[in-house]
């Protein structure tokens, strides 16, 4: 195992990793473990009581944060005609069809995002390859296949987060910046669980909620007990 660093460790003296702490608590002892010198990201982990090898147990979906990500969305569209402009006028940093396509081709990925019309997916088809193995590609369930591309770009670039379960039954996401301070970071997670919650498979039974962890880019993880966050999200 690799060793870790003096700074590490003594964020890891303020955590007792035995225990779960309530929802306020985890947020402030996981910003105050951020040392690094630049503004780390708040990262939660959560095992979820769901075998993903079955279609009808699979989370995924996203949701617009109340605070948004602290990151720079960079989204590009694939449109035509007005749709094209109604994407730009949006916001969106890029949009527009075949020249895109024949950038990306050529190695060209500056973006973090993509939208597309439902008419261009035949077009977005042909860089499928390229665009699926790392999560770009427009995808209908998420939202992002779709003529409404104002209002998906205006969600995008104002904190929308996709999240799927992984093959162990975790969800991963970034929901926040240390400096947003505890108060941002504890409403972002609250909309981000309760998401969650109202995903929940029919066929999921036992324990949903599993485990959750918080933690700064380069901090220590911090327990956080799910059933307070579960309290949590009812009095929100």
């Amino acid at each position: 195992m690799a060793k870790k660093g003096k700074n590490y460790r003594k964020a890891l003296e303020d955590i007792d990793t035995s225990k779960m702490y309530s929802l306020q608590e985890g947020v402030e002892l996981a910003l105050k473990g951020s040392y690094a010198k630049f503004d780390e990201s708040v990262d939660i982990a959560i095992r979820l009581g769901v075998d993903p090898r079955h279609a009808d147990q699979m989370v995924r979906s996203s949701v617009v944060l109340p605070n948004g990500t602290g990151k720079d969305i960079r989204v590009l569209v694939f449109a035509k005609g007005d749709k094209e402009k109604e994407a730009l006028d949006a916001g969106a940093d890029y949009a527009g069809g075949d020249e895109f396509v024949e950038k990306i081709k050529g190695g060209w990925l500056e973006f973090d995002r993509t939208i597309a019309t439902p008419d261009m997916m035949a077009t977005v088809g042909k860089i499928g390859r390229i665009l699926g193995p790392r999560n770009l590609m427009p995808n209908a369930k998420l939202g992002t296949v779709t003529f409404d591309v104002g209002r998906v770009v205006k969600e995008i670039k104002s904190g929308k987060v996709d999240f799927k379960v992984d093959k162990a039954g975790v969800i991963h996401a970034m929901l926040g910046k240390a400096s947003f301070g505890s108060q941002k970071v504890k409403e972002n997670i609250l909309a981000f669980v309760d998401r969650i919650i109202q995903l929940k498979p029919s066929t999921s039974k036992g324990i949903y909620l599993k485990s959750i962890s918080l933690s700064t880019t380069m901090g220590p993880g911090v327990k956080v007990d799910p059933l307070d966050i579960r309290n949590e999200v009812k009095q929100a």
